[in-house]
């Protein structure tokens, strides 16, 4: 019944409509860039079409790796993932670390096989070392398919970052699996799952589990009940042969992605500090154990793995004390805490009675608003009153799959009530999702 439960989660997210405009592609103008590949015929190749959106920081003269955003199964989520890319929180972690931004998004109809691209094997391995090639020539970086790999995936797309890690682990630096992981294990009402195995160098690679709580952890039932056991065996059999992973338990939710990236974010920023070599195809950093917690699984609390006094071949493992905080704050109520203000918002313009500016998020806790200031006082906030369906309330907006909503929200504001003829003074402020401003 687990493994009936796991293809059900896997392919589940097919049933979660989206609403339109979802079809509406953002523009791939530098310092953004598109390829988009047919479908194929041929055996073992990607038989849905997909498109590959990347977003290289400006002025960078050398990749150091690329993240990857993958989103999960299903229609709607194959089409949230056109604005992965344009994320500004995704970005900031990108461009601190000297990295890409990439974001797939698979052309799978409504209630199709989402096999046929949530396991690598099926095409989607070569079809995404292909947008290597041609996106690095696309935006001047021909190191592009020669550097690591950071992974984060959703549902079907967990399924397809951890797969990844199992082939691949000499390229991955670190993989955060949202709800999903691969099969390990045979399946035999459903022959058409493949399964891995587990091979050494992956036991080095930084893994975390990220379920939702009502996904089998305080829900036993329901549509998403197999997400638990499946993460649970996951973690177990990588765990035993001393494997570096772990497992955040979602206390607020099911499958949606609610708070997760505010500690996703944080924690793939710890393994990159960690994991990215100095010099292209220099192999990926061992993590030092010097400094490792560890926790029970489905515990609240961690400690030093120096005085950790249960089973560490079945204890939850955390890179260091200050993502061991975090995790405890997630795992609690999933207020990650931060204490530093975002970065100020920079070129700010006004062209008559618009206002245009640019930002970049805070890493810890992204962007929940801009405050406009007219001659010293405060005339609007951007946007008025921020929604996220899944989560904290969010600048750009959150879809399912934790990608921006899709048009993307412009950082421009109108001034309607401007005195003609009169000059005024503007000011804008960006603030975090923790309620921190800006200078």
């Amino acid at each position: 019944m687990r493994f009936i439960a796991l293809l059900f989660f896997i392919l589940a997210p097919a049933l979660v409509a989206q609403k339109a405009p979802y079809d509406v592609f953002p523009p791939a103008e530098p310092p953004y860039y598109r390829v988009r590949y047919e479908a194929s015929t041929k055996p073992g190749e990607l038989v849905y079409p997909v498109n590959y959106t990347i977003w290289v920081p400006q002025g960078l003269k050398t990749l150091r790796g690329v993240i990857v955003h993958q989103h999960g199964c299903g229609e709607g989520s194959c089409k949230s993932g056109l604005t992965g890319a344009y994320d500004l929180h995704w970005q900031a972690l990108a461009k601190k670390h000297d990295c890409a931004l990439l974001a797939p998004s698979y052309e799978q109809p409504d209630k199709a096989e989402c096999q046929m691209w949530c396991d690598p094997r099926n095409g989607s391995d070569a079809a995404f070392q292909k947008c290597l090639v041609d996106l690095g020539g696309k935006c001047g970086h021909p190191e592009l398919p020669k550097v690591p790999w950071a992974l984060w995936g959703h549902s079907g797309g967990g399924h397809w970052a951890g797969g990844m890690t199992l082939l691949h682990p000499e390229r991955v630096a670190a993989v955060w699996l949202r709800s999903g992981v691969p099969l390990l294990e045979a399946n035999p009402d459903r022959a058409t799952i493949k399964t891995h195995t587990i091979p050494e160098a992956a036991l080095g690679v930084p893994m975390m589990c990220n379920p939702g709580t009502k996904e089998g952890v305080t829900v036993k039932d329901g549509r998403f009940a197999g997400v638990w056991p499946a993460n649970e065996a996951f973690f177990t059999a990588v765990r035993a042969k001393g494997g570096l992973i772990g497992v955040a338990v979602d206390p607020l939710t099911a499958h949606e992605c609610g708070n997760q990236r505010y500690l996703a974010i944080p924690w793939l920023d710890a393994c990159l500090n960690a994991r990215l070599p100095e010099q292209v195809e220099a192999p990926l950093r061992s993590i030092s154990s010097d400094n490792v917690w560890l926790a029970p699984l489905l515990g609240k609390e961690a400690t030093a793995a120096a005085t950790f006094s249960g089973d560490k071949t079945k204890a939850i493992w955390l890179p260091n004390e200050a993502m061991a905080k975090a995790w405890m704050q997630y795992v609690k109520n999933s207020a990650v805490a931060d204490s530093t203000p975002p970065p100020a918002p920079t070129n700010v313009e006004i062209k008559g009675t618009e206002l245009a500016w640019e930002a970049n998020a805070d890493l810890e806790s992204g962007i929940d608003r801009f405050i406009i200031m007219r001659d010293g006082q405060q005339i609007a906030t951007l946007p008025e009153k921020p929604i996220n369906p899944f989560g904290r309330p969010i600048f750009q907006g959150l879809q399912y799959s934790d990608t921006p909503t899709n048009p993307l929200v412009k950082m421009t504001f109108t001034d309607t009530k401007a005195e003609s003829g009169k000059k005024h003074e503007y000011r804008v402020i960006a603030v975090n999702t923790v309620g921190l401003q800006s200078k």
